[in-house]
């Protein structure tokens, strides 16, 4: 069984953006990072269940997204059916849960 994955327009943008910002120190490094995130992300189609309940979403009774850490980065999804969408992609070491409710939730 194959689950087709998508990325949605703001994890796009996100991913683009980080990987700018990476470039103009390490085009070398945003090479391998950008690689590094689109393979973990594309494995979604075999397992995508093994990607843990967002906590802080989790934390007030919203289950249906889950996430993968990757090096620095937190990338979302949610699964529907037999798709995944990769719905943002952030910097661990930012606030995410405003970041999450604002984007996701629209709180």
């Amino acid at each position: 069984m194959s689950f087709a994955v998508f990325w949605t327009n703001t994890a796009q943008n996100d991913l683009a953006c980080i990987m700018e910002y990476i470039y103009r120190d390490s085009p070398q490094n945003a090479r391998n990072i950008l690689k590094s995130i689109k393979e973990q992300a594309q494995n979604l189609d075999t397992f995508p269940e093994r990607g843990r309940v967002v906590p802080e979403l989790s934390d007030v009774g919203v289950l249906l997204y889950r996430e993968l850490i990757i090096e620095r980065w937190r990338l979302i999804y949610r699964i529907d059916g037999m798709k995944v969408f990769v719905m943002t992609l952030i910097d661990a070491r930012q606030n995410a849960e405003d970041i999450l409710f604002r984007r996701l939730i629209g709180r």
